[in-house]
């Protein structure tokens, strides 16, 4: 069974409609958009549509769709057929999306493509015996700095070689959980040999201004925080010395604009005090 393409009929449902809770999130998402304007919303229904019917658009969810925003049918297969995130025919349970562009291959996508044959049993194109794994090779998925990687159903797992893909496919296997991100240990897309910038920075940590800081009012910070995470000067406090140096971040000596000589100069072949006649 391939991971591509259309499915044949015998494999189209004859009918489709959405439950009752995504119908409600449909109608939703089509009242965001103007008046005349809600066929733009056949995108993110054509995904409720998808989700609903595991992971794949039969025919009958996109006519349902279609009446639905009251749009040509082959409008709405028109947009399926464009965007690669839809699957107009079945895909097994855990869909692997292998990035095999450039950086990817440089970094050894093939040993994640020959882990997917030994332990999935399924290539480029392919869905496995037991529905459980499809494999479909992409263009770039954006996660060049972690490759090689994967896109499982709507998961990134990254810093992958054949022996890590080959557990992810065995954790799979055994219903156990599994981690998004880097296999390797290290933190998001950081330096492989640890972080270089943001020392002070606990791994994981996004510093924020609390949701209840506010302006500075009469001179006092209120809920500010009094420096930023590191030891850095807080937001404020480099406005407040922006506005007592002006200038001083453009890297002028002086707060004030300095004042530039003039210097007259004569266009060539004239010289100062005489006067060109235009006669030789």
């Amino acid at each position: 069974m391939t991971a591509a393409g259309t499915a044949p009929e015998a494999d189209q449902p004859k009918d489709f409609a959405f439950t009752p809770e995504n119908l409600e999130r449909a109608k939703r998402i089509i009242a965001k958009y103007p008046e005349g304007k809600q066929q733009s919303a056949v995108i993110p229904l054509l995904d409720i549509a998808q989700r609903q019917h595991h992971n794949w658009l039969p025919r009958a969810a996109m006519d349902h769709v279609a009446d639905l925003l009251e749009m040509p049918r082959i409008r709405v297969y028109e947009v399926a057929s464009f965007y690669t995130m839809f699957n107009k025919a079945p895909v097994g349970r855990h869909f692997f999306q292998v990035c095999t562009t450039t950086p990817c291959w440089l970094r050894g996508s093939g040993e994640v493509m020959r882990a997917l044959k030994d332990k999935a049993g399924c290539g480029n194109h392919e869905t496995s015996e037991d529905g459980q794994f499809s494999v479909l090779e992409v263009e770039c998925l954006g996660a060049c700095v972690n490759a090689p990687m994967v896109q499982i159903n709507d998961d990134f797992y990254e810093d992958l070689d054949y022996d890590k893909t080959v557990a992810l496919i065995e954790a799979l296997k055994a219903g156990q959980p599994t981690t998004p991100g880097p296999q390797n240990g290290r933190t998001n897309s950081e330096a492989l040999s640890g972080a270089t910038t943001l020392l002070g920075l606990k791994p994981g940590h996004r510093p924020a201004v609390p949701a209840s800081a506010g302006p500075v009012r009469n001179g006092t910070k209120g809920d500010q925080p009094d420096t930023a995470p590191g030891g850095a000067p807080s937001p404020q406090e480099v406005a407040d010395q922006a506005e007592a140096s002006p200038g001083a971040h453009r890297g002028d000596a002086t707060p004030e604009k300095k004042a530039r000589t003039q210097e007259k100069i004569d266009p060539p072949g004239r010289q100062t005090g005489t006067t060109d006649t235009g006669e030789k």
